[in-house]
């Protein structure tokens, strides 16, 4: 490449895409990479203050020019569930879903992709639900050229420590909810809680194949959830009866059942009386009334992850803490805002 003077440009190439940005309009490229320069494009390209122009001459041995250095980064940080187009655009590629799923991201090797020179990798926050075509990621280099071993060592890196984005699908899980409390099973009041929970397991491709009322009696729920096991559940959802008053026994029942209890309590507001036991590989969860009643709670983020198949640990929860208060936005956005995404 060589620079050159804009009115001496005319039959040569340039070697970049040029933007053309009009407040309150647009933002587009107005001149792509590979563009032989024409003479009626002298007035447009010194209205976009390019003085000078980089032009194709002879590019140097062991560089890489911007696009195909692009085109080499997303091919190696590309995992399973993530496709991204040939054709960058100002130097950069986008990543996205290749369908509806969880994406999940190495954040130990982003840091170590971004820390070699000249190579800029952002993405979305790791571990949320994401729909299919969705941008999970962009990459491009800053200088129109790099020296190939950078760009070496992002693939090498990929091959010894990826894949750096995955999205991991929803499978069509069968879920059972058994909801709890005494003044539900007497029609005393409406069960709210069932039809939360099939709209959302529903919006994750999941269905509901069980589904009952019971008393706050530990016994009874326990036998719920051994019914809604043998009917096939591949996830339990028990609702209510979690909080610390006496009249609330679900805890108890849960232990009952589950071979492991992972956590009772969590730093998750709302949500803190959330639980999780798992008996065998189905997750049994014990959901507070929140979940009912909150346009986001620890239940959106805790089940895409188990309906991706994750098995979670203590350590998953404690980690949510930063960034587990949802500031009650008056206009919610979840999930695009900050909370769970410490």
């Amino acid at each position: 490449m060589k620079s050159i003077p804009t009115e001496q440009a005319v039959g040569l190439t340039i070697c970049h895409d040029i933007t053309e940005i009009i407040a309150g309009e647009h933002k587009k490229v107005a001149f792509k990479r590979g563009h032989v320069v024409r003479q009626e494009d002298i007035p447009h390209l010194l209205r976009l203050g390019k003085e000078n122009l980089f032009v194709w001459s002879e590019q140097a041995e062991g560089m890489v020019h911007e696009d195909d250095a692009a085109r080499r980064i997303a091919a190696a940080i590309c995992g399973p569930g993530v496709v991204y187009s040939d054709s960058p655009t100002e130097g950069r590629i986008n990543l996205k879903a290749e369908f509806q799923g969880l994406f999940v991201l190495n954040l130990d090797l982003l840091e170590a992709m971004n820390d070699i020179q000249d190579v800029t990798i952002a993405t979305v926050q790791t571990l949320r639900e994401v729909s299919n075509g969705q941008v999970l990621a962009g990459t491009r280099v800053i200088p129109l050229c790099v020296p190939e071993e950078r760009i070496a060592a992002v693939e090498r890196l990929s091959r010894e420590q990826g894949p750096l984005l995955t999205v991991l699908p929803f499978p069509k899980m069968k879920v059972g909810v058994v909801t709890t409390g005494s003044e539900v099973f007497h029609g005393r009041i409406k069960d709210g809680f069932t039809p939360v929970l099939r709209r959302k397991f529903a919006d994750w491709g999941s269905e509901l194949v069980f589904t009952t009322i019971v008393p706050d009696e530990p016994g009874a729920t326990a036998a719920a959830i051994r019914e809604a096991l043998a009917a096939g559940a591949e996830m339990v959802a028990v609702t209510g009866g979690m909080s610390v008053d006496p009249d609330d026994k679900t805890p108890a029942a849960i232990k009952e059942v589950c071979d492991e209890v992972v956590i009772y309590g969590t730093p998750v507001f709302p949500g803190a009386m959330f639980m999780l036991g798992y008996y065998g590989e189905v997750p049994v969860m014990g959901l507070p009334g929140c979940v009912m009643y909150s346009r986001a709670s620890i239940f959106d983020l805790i089940a895409p992850r188990l309906l991706a198949g994750q098995r979670l640990a203590r350590r998953d929860f404690t980690r949510l803490a930063h960034g587990g208060l949802c500031p009650q936005c008056p206009d919610c956005r979840y999930p695009n805002c900050m909370f769970g995404r410490g």
